[in-house]
């Protein structure tokens, strides 16, 4: 029997809610978007728009396509996000003179000033969740490794 077999047999899948792995990302997911809720608020951004920002704010300037990598959202649900950014003032779309196809996205001084004020968000947010530096590193792992397996055969 293969280690990934064994496993498969000893572990057991119940019908109970709180056995679900999914309820509890769910829960977790929910929970901590809703923290997120006041910060964000008071920023003026939703959270795929704050998580669209934190793209910019590390990479200058991203393609759409690179951000909807980055964020794992399609091209459909970003493009109304980042239209909604541009038109807050906080950035700014160009096409690229040698490629019309590609769409350049940039922060403006506005965008780029707001980070500064968005600074806090992920101290309170990490205050919030109560984890210890290492379970909070464990934690990101292990959800980045379920994403990967979970994608994998899509």
């Amino acid at each position: 029997m293969s280690p990934s077999t064994e496993q498969d047999a000893d572990r057991s899948f119940s019908m109970h809610l709180d056995d679900q792995l999914c309820f509890a990302l769910y829960a977790a997911s929910r929970a901590v978007t809703h923290r997120y809720r006041p910060l964000l608020e008071e920023l003026g951004l939703t959270y795929p728009q704050y998580l669209a920002l934190l793209v910019l704010w590390e990479q200058g300037t991203a393609s759409i396509k690179d951000i909807g990598a980055a964020l794992q959202l399609d091209y459909g649900t970003l493009t109304p996000l980042i239209k909604r950014l541009e038109a807050a003032g906080l950035v700014r779309r160009e096409r690229r003179p040698d490629d019309e196809r590609t769409v350049r996205v940039s922060l403006t001084d506005q965008g780029r000033e707001l980070r500064e004020r968005a600074e806090a968000v992920p101290g309170a947010i990490g205050d919030a969740m109560g984890l210890p530096p290492q379970d909070f590193d464990q934690v990101r792992r292990i959800l980045r490794q379920l994403t990967a397996n979970v994608s994998a055969d899509v």
